[in-house]
């Protein structure tokens, strides 16, 4: 991977245009994975204030040192307290008039807060709500995210062999889901970026189901959705096995399922809408009969978060590029009987879809 300094000058080129264009005197960027991305800084607090010559980052004293060492490429300033006692000041004294927020993470108490003070203090300072300026740019994966990105794959697969091997009849849900989750932390997985789902039998019809001390069943099905993390960057990945075998409506959804998902992953192409490319899996599990029971999106980016963009769904008007990676997790859901969700990784490259995810697609019995 390029040098932390080379990646933040890189990206913080690309950011620079889009916020000037706008007419910002300043962005301010809060969101953590955003401010990862600029600046390489991990630190659970901090913002960046970004400008046409400028790169601040602001942080506590608990990170003054951390930052120094992730952000080289920033002017580190020490702040006290919550933004509305330490930013109208810094805004006053650099001469900002208009300043650009990410909307989707500054709360309105906060924003009402610094408005309070900002027209107390008699600033002349425009707020600006921004939305996906950064993430926009975090869609597209460079080389070296999209080789951690695939490492963190090879971690989920390797789980998924090795869960196979202890489920069996008698463990519970929460078992199951904490030996996975010590799999993946064994092998080398940051904190993992979401609780593992282990769901069997009627369970498995709740999408996002939490593990239970039901113990899983001879001849009912059994959805696992994991994921781990590596350098920041995340997995997801979901496969349905039967314990036995599967009764005549589990075989029936679990073909439809892996119908439409391998349909979306052979046929969605780079500059789709991200609603054709639902449509493209939706429609076989709609002529299946099933329609009403597939109630998620298609899939969702993947990244330094488990859920970015590209959000794949039938009111998303996102458009499908080269260098992007998402999910493709078709499902049906069946409530007193269960569920089958099918979930690879892929990025698109030359125009289709490669696959990232390399484990068995095919209904898996287990004895």
């Amino acid at each position: 991977m390029l040098k932390r300094s080379k990646l933040a000058t890189r990206r913080l080129q690309k950011l620079r245009p889009v916020a000037v264009g706008k007419g910002f005197d300043i962005l301010l960027v809060s969101q953590p994975e955003n401010c990862r991305y600029l600046s390489g800084f991990t630190g659970s607090s901090g913002w960046l204030l970004i400008s046409d010559e400028q790169a601040v980052l602001a942080t506590d004293f608990r990170y003054i040192e951390q930052a120094r060492q992730e952000a080289p490429d920033f002017e580190i300033i020490q702040i006290r307290g919550g933004l509305p006692d330490w930013l109208p000041e810094l805004a006053y004294n650099s001469g900002w008039h208009k300043l650009g927020f990410e909307a989707n993470h500054i709360s309105f108490a906060s924003y009402n807060q610094f408005s309070q003070v900002a027209e107390s203090k008699r600033l002349n300072l425009e707020l600006t709500p921004t939305t996906s300026l950064v993430e926009g740019l975090r869609c597209i994966k460079e080389a070296g995210e999209l080789e951690l990105i695939m490492k963190a794959v090879e971690l989920t697969d390797t789980a998924f062999e090795r869960a196979k091997l202890m489920i069996h009849p008698g463990v519970t849900e929460k078992e199951a889901a904490w030996e996975i989750e010590k799999c993946l932390r064994q092998s080398g997985s940051d904190e993992i970026p979401f609780d593992v789902i282990v769901a069997s039998g009627p369970n498995s019809a709740l999408p996002h189901a939490k593990p239970t001390e039901r113990k899983i069943s001879q001849n009912e099905p059994v959805l696992i959705d994991m994921g781990a993390r590596i350098g920041g960057y995340c997995s997801d990945f979901s496969r349905t096995l039967c314990l036995g075998e599967p009764d005549r409506t589990l075989s029936e959804i679990y073909r439809v399922v892996l119908e439409a998902q391998l349909t979306a992953t052979e046929e969605i192409r780079s500059g789709m809408t991200a609603n054709q490319a639902d449509q493209l899996a939706r429609s076989i599990i709609e002529r299946a009969g099933y329609g009403e029971a597939f109630g998620h999106g298609l899939g969702h980016g993947v990244g330094l978060e488990v859920h970015e963009s590209p959000r794949l769904a039938q009111n998303s008007s996102d458009l499908l590029a080269d260098g992007m990676v998402f999910t493709i997790e078709p499902g049906i859901y069946l409530p007193g009987l269960g569920g089958v969700r099918i979930e690879d990784m892929v990025v698109l490259e030359k125009g289709k879809p490669k696959a990232l995810t390399q484990s068995e697609k095919a209904m898996e019995v287990i004895t």
